[in-house]
């Protein structure tokens, strides 16, 4: 090597053990994978870069993506749905680089508010032979083609993000276990808690009427007084459960990645095909407030299924037709008399549901029928 190779190299290994040390400092998965997307974009010094993560029939799952804008992504719409070359990376355990890849026989072009790219390099992320996802970059340093460095440098990248992957992965997978032991432990603690508030409760509002009656209103008041304290103690220990149940999936990661996992760790707890799909792959770019009533729902829907009706099969579904994002949560199980939850009765899982629906400006649609399975659809405006 010449003297005057020397500092390239130094400079190539510098980019790298930044690049390679930001992607291993993160946990989150979705900061690994925008981490993943940001490195390559810098080590190659490339004008645009993306990650495409796979779901079960090998379209996009999540989608990430370096170099282009809010606004560009807005005028974009919907993210790829893995054809052409982008849909044979994610099969294929090799890399791809080419001059111009829109003279690529693949090539099945792109919307019209697309930027323009031309020298492409992609890179598939792979574990164990399982591929995790592919990192592409487009669009060479001062409009110059990739190298075979670059692609030597992606593939180091690669390899080295496929192992943070992983391990971010199954830290949420512990975590997420974790959760559900422990919402599992919590809900029986206040059932305990609460059945046995609302009994006294109950006495005591026996009690109090028949001291009433009988015109001992000294003793009725000091019974009322108990049903008072009572029916605080119970909605003070509902309020503190809701809070402490609050996933912190939906803000780390966002809705549909949340969900998806959620979906994951739930389908391995219990004998269930429960099956989530959405259209808007891991981008719905919801207010926060919906993304928290939405994913609140699924979950509340999901276990009520789950304990209640005994399905074989659970659908969730995710859309975002325009204004509005709907989500639909249908079983197979053997469903119940309507009337009971319109009234409200026992049913404390939907009147919370439809309570998050009517703060989130939404409604919240419930049908169900003996022996047919229940759908509850979730239905909110997005400005």
């Amino acid at each position: 090597m010449s003297s005057t190779d020397q500092p390239a190299c130094r400079d190539d290994l510098g980019a790298l053990s930044r690049a390679l040390l930001a992607v291993t400092e993160q946990t989150s998965t979705r900061e690994v994978l925008q981490m993943i997307v940001e490195s390559a974009r810098s080590l190659v010094g490339s004008e645009f870069a993306a990650l495409g993560v796979p779901d079960e029939q090998g379209r996009f799952a999540e989608f990430y993506a370096a170099g282009v804008s809010d606004e560009q992504w807005r005028a974009i719409g919907p993210v790829p749905r893995a054809h052409g070359l982008l849909s044979l990376m994610m099969r294929e355990d090799r890399a791809y680089r080419t001059r111009d890849v829109q003279t690529d026989s693949r090539f099945s072009g792109w919307p019209s508010a697309h930027p323009d790219m031309r020298g492409f390099l992609g890179v598939p992320i792979v574990d164990c032979g399982t591929i995790l996802g592919s990192v592409y970059v487009a669009n060479g340093p001062d409009g110059g083609d990739f190298t075979a460095e670059d692609e030597r440098l992606l593939g180091i990248l690669a390899a080295h993000a496929a192992i943070a992957l992983t391990r971010a992965r199954m830290f949420e997978r512990d975590r997420e276990l974790t959760l559900v032991e422990e919402r599992s432990r919590i809900a029986r603690d206040l059932h305990d808690a609460v059945a046995q508030k609302l009994f006294s409760l109950r006495l005591t509002v026996g009690a109090a009427e028949a001291l009433a009656l009988k015109g001992d209103h000294e003793r009725a008041h000091v019974e009322f007084t108990s049903v008072k304290e009572l029916a605080g103690a119970a909605l003070d220990e509902l309020r503190a459960v809701v809070t402490e149940l609050r996933p912190p999936a939906v803000r780390e990661d966002g809705l549909v990645p949340a969900l998806r996992k959620h979906v994951a760790v739930i389908s391995r707890a219990h004998p269930v095909d429960v099956r989530f799909r959405s259209d808007c792959d891991g981008r719905c770019a919801l207010p926060e407030a919906v993304e928290d009533a939405v994913f609140r729902v699924a979950q509340e829907a999901l276990h009520n299924a789950l304990q209640h009706g005994q399905p074989a099969v659970v659908d969730i579904s995710l859309s975002t037709p325009r204004g509005k994002v709907r989500l639909t949560v249908s079983d197979d199980g053997r469903g119940f008399d309507e009337a009971p939850a319109v009234e409200g009765g026992h049913h404390l899982g939907l009147a919370s549901m439809r309570e998050r629906a009517r703060r989130a400006g939404g409604r919240l649609r419930v049908e169900s029928r003996p022996g047919v399975g229940t759908t509850v659809e979730l239905e909110v405006p997005v400005e």
